[in-house]
């Protein structure tokens, strides 16, 4: 398999992720740095920063929704030991890393899971699953602003791809925001290039999977119902 796939596997990280780590270097095979797309068989050796991964072949795949809430980390660990996801799930059965990743101070649906090649669907750009936001902000937002969302807005020297948002009150300081592609604090960059500030930000849905009545900090497996919805078939 490829060793982006191997890595994911092992519960890790993502292929996303994975990929990340493989281009900056931190991976080995057999003591050999890898190269992205590098295949690998079951007897090699990897290695992430010198640590030796193992491959759990019959490690049953898990499927959790969470509620992040404000001020946890979505991470596996965090350098400063600051509460992560996993730690507030609390799940001791699969190594779960987060998909669809959500910044410190935003809230919402995240998932986490151990299967490798559903978070590789759900956070890859060419799938264009949709992930649907609440957002509040500071000042009202204005036509022309609605007009820049819809045609894209200039962040990180890139121009983003079309994004709905639809007022959710009349003083123009709520709305429901969908994206198709995910980039680093995209919402709050698009925001901040039009002069203005996100107050809150809870993610409500990622593809056909929705928080519901969720409580902040509450945590579920998935139905077999929304998996297949994210295009998987049976949860076992």
């Amino acid at each position: 398999m490829r060793l982006q796939k191997y890595i994911a596997e092992a519960g890790l990280a993502s292929r996303r992720k994975a990929e990340e780590m493989i281009i900056a270097g931190r991976v080995t095979v057999n003591g050999a740095v890898a190269q992205l797309g590098q295949k690998v068989a079951m007897e090699d050796v990897v290695s992430v920063d010198g640590q030796t991964l193992t491959l759990k072949i019959d490690e049953k795949l898990v499927y959790i929704m969470l509620n992040k809430p404000a001020g946890v980390i979505c991470s596996v660990k965090d350098q400063f030991g600051r509460q992560s996801v996993v730690d507030l799930v609390g799940y001791e059965d699969a190594r779960l890393y987060p998909v669809g990743r959500l910044d410190f101070h935003s809230t919402g649906l995240v998932l986490l899971t151990n299967d490798g090649d559903l978070a590789n669907k759900l956070t890859h750009p060419r799938y264009g699953h949709s992930k649907t936001y609440l957002a509040r902000v500071a000042k009202p937002i204005k036509p022309e602003d609605i007009k820049a969302f819809h045609e894209g807005i200039e962040i990180d020297n890139y121009k983003t791809k079309p994004v709905e948002i639809e007022l959710l009150d009349k003083w123009g300081k709520q709305a429901k925001i969908v994206l198709t592609e995910g980039r680093n604090r995209q919402i709050r960059k698009m925001f901040a290039a039009l002069e203005n500030e996100i107050v809150s930000l809870k993610r409500m849905a990622m593809g056909t999977l929705e928080l519901g009545a969720l409580k902040s900090g509450q945590w579920r497996h998935l139905t077999t119902e929304e998996f297949r919805g994210l295009g998987g078939h049976e949860i076992s």
